[in-house]
């Protein structure tokens, strides 16, 4: 009897055997060949270009800067500064994924602030809530107002587009109302200005040293444990330098960072909040069910329902999520400056969706990882805090980050036509 075994790629020729499969000896394809540029960009690249770009930003602006743009007082202020657009857009990447989109964030963020701050006050009823009671009725406030947006989107039907227009309106309107006529409002709660305040913003060293320290170590057994786990299974497993680099370049980054804020006050509040929150949601898309149920609605809503997946349900939990991370950076930034205000700010919408499709989520929904948002906001942030230190005035910052977010738009599109040809 004869058996055939064929390549379906066509990349190795049909092979006849006179003796039963198990025994024929196959030709196994190499994998560590040689890529030509056309291939490269085939694959998928991950966040490479994007760390590229950073690289190169940074590096300019040290240089025309004389040095001073990696000093710890600059690098210090930089996280400050987009600690608050971190966290939005954390939540933006999210709707991101799923394919949808969110510009209620930055009216949802003032509105919860502005509850807070109304509540610490005492501004509603002359009692003065603690800080705890303020800051959960802010987050509560917030994370309804993405189970409504959710609702609307899932179950009405109705374009995410076109509600969270609408939520911005509206919301927009609200604060106006809510500071009775009042362009701020300073906040006198301790507590409140102390999680992102100018003055008692800072981690101890040894949690500031330590959590940092320690969250790398865990990752960097993890890659070892998953390394050899499937090395034991006769699994595939990236080559050894890859390897490597995916475990020496976090730590070098990670101690690098800790060891520029230390070298001033330590590392703020504001960041590590930042940073918890990102680590976080990387643990629920990529070790849980829910996380992957994200990614499969993003990438085809329509199999997923077919696969049994509440399409609804995902929908509606992951506006309320966005909706929540915005309240939790509309409260930053209320600490940050001591104070809420009934303008809204525009880079407060603008600047978190750029850092998400500038750091790799894909508008198309399926594609991208939270942690885009840190290189998408050190991008944004370097340029702006660059830009500021040559005293480059504020227009042509605008026209810079519009091109910016314009280029990783279009790569972004050119890559998914070339990978659709090839079938990836």
């Amino acid at each position: 009897m004869s058996d055939t075994i064929e390549n379906t790629a066509g990349d190795t020729p049909t092979i006849e055997a006179t003796q039963p499969v198990e025994a024929a000896a196959v030709e196994v394809p190499s994998y560590r060949q040689r890529q030509t540029v056309g291939q490269l960009f085939r694959t998928d690249l991950g966040f490479i270009p994007v760390l590229i770009t950073l690289i190169v930003i940074v590096a300019f602006f040290q240089i025309i800067s004389g040095g001073l743009f990696l000093s710890p007082v600059n690098i210090t202020n930089l996280f400050l500064q987009t600690a608050t657009y971190g966290l939005l857009g954390l939540g933006v990447a999210l709707v991101l994924l799923l394919g949808e989109i969110d510009l209620s964030i930055a009216a949802v963020a003032t509105f919860s602030s502005v509850i807070m701050a109304n509540l610490s006050e005492g501004r509603f009823n002359g009692w003065a809530a603690p800080a705890f009671v303020a800051i959960v009725a802010a987050l509560l406030v917030g994370a309804l107002i993405g189970v409504v947006n959710g609702f609307f989107v899932a179950v009405l039907r109705i374009p995410s587009f076109i509600v969270t227009l609408a939520a911005n309106i509206a919301f927009s309107g609200l604060v106006i109302t809510l500071l009775f006529g009042q362009a701020t409002l300073e906040i006198a709660n301790g507590f409140i200005d102390s999680i992102a305040g100018a003055f008692v913003s800072y981690l101890p060293d040894v949690l500031g040293i330590g959590l940092p320290t320690l969250a790398v170590l865990l990752y960097a057994g993890y890659l070892v444990l998953n390394y050899v786990r499937r090395r034991n299974a006769g699994l595939r497993n990236p080559a050894l330098p890859q390897f490597l680099a995916l475990i020496i370049i976090p730590i070098l980054v990670v101690e690098g960072a800790v060891y520029v804020f230390e070298n001033l006050h330590g590392v703020p509040y504001s960041t590590a909040l930042l940073f918890g929150l990102i680590l976080l949601f990387w643990i629920i898309l990529t070790k849980t069910s829910f996380g992957r149920h994200i990614y499969a609605v993003g990438g085809n809503k329509e199999a997923a329902r077919r696969a049994g997946i509440s399409v609804v349900g995902i929908q509606i939990a992951v506006f309320a999520l966005c909706s929540l991370l915005a309240a939790v950076g509309g409260i930053v930034e209320a600490s940050r400056g001591n104070s809420v205000a009934s303008q809204i700010p525009s880079q407060l919408l603008l600047d978190p969706i750029a850092a998400a499709v500038i750091g790799g989520v894909s508008l198309f929904g399926g594609k991208g990882s939270v942690w885009s948002i840190v290189l998408g906001i050190l991008i944004i942030g370097s340029l702006e805090n660059g830009l500021a230190l040559e005293s480059i005035p504020a227009d042509r910052v605008l026209w810079i980050e519009g091109g910016v977010l314009l280029i990783a738009v279009i790569v972004d599109a050119l890559l998914r036509r070339v990978q659709a040809r090839t079938g990836r």
